[in-house]
């Protein structure tokens, strides 16, 4: 099968894999927003968020490594059997240690609420642990199944035990607890993860080999952290954990966006670690550039056009206030799925350590102006420090990668579909019947030309299963 073809597949099974936790988050909103006050589903969101703090600092980031290291390996059962065995051993004696210590500092919760969110953080470990590994064997198959259970089991939990038994937010985090318990042992179960599993297989020299490469990753996942939740801390302290569940809210349907990304650079990152060293690495890395910024864009553009009657359909209570922050949000996440692609060839080419300092610059810049406006703008503090720190990585890793590998890019096409994107964005801030049909024929339109190519793909898919079916 051919690169393309072969990335074409793991991107359609991926998606299948992003898609049930991306239903669930929608599709749990509005019943955890009618069945918990402000206050609570603004410290359900951060207990949730704050889990991209724990998994790196406590594991140094070596599921990264289970991905990478396994894909040089995937014909020698015993080097998998090594990477393995090495990465569960190291995963769980820190994530115990890590967990221990955050126990006995979450001093405002209650014993058995505490004993939840450490189990949830545990079981969230592991479960992200396990994917990685199963992507690594590339069990692609495997990694989609597990991620619909866990989807599906958390739509499951949440509406009984919030909606039906009224447990409020401990049985919202009980449901995700469930819910990443249940994907974790699927995995480990279904893809065999035990076979590899082995006393005489631990060693220190593997994993230190192996942290030698995530361990500049852990400054990034940190600095994701900072730009991702800090935003929510900031809030949070002041302006209250009510302000904090209005600006989740605004967050949830712009991150929508991320789906195309998410499911895209999972692939991606797969296929760029094995072509680059192909001699025609640049032109292909280009190519894909190319249809990455238009399925992004393209999406975004389709998005905003409906954002309205999302908001509606997903968002129930006093809400209002977070709509006028999703434009801003879009563009936000759009350069966040761009740099993401250029981190996609740092990990490629092992460059870890650019990961983390590029990650560094943008997450000080995101802070800085969050905590310097957040008195003055209030939550825009947030959402503009988001964009421009955004901004600031796509810029920082593009420069990066060229002195890597030399891309070429189409800058007259980037820039007026950005013209575009930035037009609907301040037709959104209108809020009005006229705007909003606006929006709605240009996200169409444009977001039918700029993917035209792959739905006529996903059209003559369709046509073909149907005629064999006849």
């Amino acid at each position: 099968m051919s690169r393309e073809g072969k990335f074409a597949k793991n991107t359609a099974i991926l998606a299948l894999g992003t898609f049930f936790p991306k239903l669930a988050i929608f599709i749990t909103l509005p019943v955890l927003t009618a069945c918990l006050t402000k206050d609570e589903y603004g410290t359900y969101d951060l207990i949730i968020t704050l889990v991209s703090l724990i998994l790196p600092a406590a594991t140094l980031q070596i599921q990264s490594a289970a991905f990478r290291f396994l894909i040089d390996v995937r014909d020698n059962e015993k080097e998998k059997e090594r990477i393995i065995t090495n990465i569960y051993v190291f995963t769980i004696i820190t994530s115990l240690i890590a967990l221990l210590i955050m126990y006995f500092t979450l001093i405002r919760y209650t014993y058995s609420t505490k004993l939840i969110i450490c189990l949830y953080f545990l079981f969230d470990i592991i479960s992200n642990t396990n994917k990685q590994i199963v992507r690594g064997l590339s069990d692609n198959v495997s990694y989609a199944i597990g991620c619909c259970i866990g989807g599906l089991s958390q739509i499951a939990f949440v509406l009984f035990l919030v909606y039906f038994l009224r447990k409020g937010l401990l049985g919202g985090i009980l449901g995700l607890c469930a819910a990443e318990l249940l994907c974790s042992s699927y995995l480990f179960i279904h893809a065999k993860i035990y076979r590899y599993i082995r006393k005489r297989s631990v060693g220190v020299r593997q994993i230190r080999c192996m942290l030698a490469y995530s361990w500049p990753m852990v400054p990034n996942g940190l600095s994701q952290w900072v730009m991702h939740v800090s935003d929510r801390l900031v809030i949070t302290f002041f302006m209250g954990p009510a302000a904090n569940a209005v600006y989740a809210v605004a967050y949830k349907i712009p991150s929508i966006l991320a789906f195309a990304q998410v499911t895209f650079n999972m692939a991606w990152q797969e296929n760029a670690s094995i072509v680059f060293k192909d001699d025609d690495a640049a032109q292909y890395y280009s190519a894909m550039f190319k249809r990455l910024f238009k399925t992004v864009t393209g999406c975004m553009a389709g998005l905003i056009g409906i954002s309205p009657l999302l908001f509606r359909i997903f968002v129930r209570g006093d809400y209002v206030e977070a709509y006028n922050q999703i434009p801003i949000l879009y563009m936000g996440i759009l350069f966040y799925c761009l740099s993401a692609f250029w981190g996609g060839i740092y990990v490629a080419f092992k460059k870890t350590k650019a990961v983390g300092i590029t990650t560094i610059a943008a997450a000080v810049c995101n802070l800085v102006i969050d905590i310097a406006t957040i008195h003055w703008i209030g939550l825009y503090a947030a959402s503009l420090s988001t964009l421009v720190s955004y901004i600031a990585l796509c810029i920082f890793r593009m420069i990066g990668v060229q002195k890597i590998i030399k891309l070429t890019y189409d800058f007259k096409q980037i820039g007026l579909i950005l013209i575009i994107m930035m037009i609907q964005c301040c037709l959104s801030f209108m809020q009005n019947t006229v705007c909003n049909g606006i929006n709605f024929v240009v996200g169409m339109v444009v977001g039918i030309y700029l993917n035209k190519e792959l739905i006529s793909i996903i059209a003559k898919r369709i046509k073909k299963i149907a005629g064999e079916k006849t």
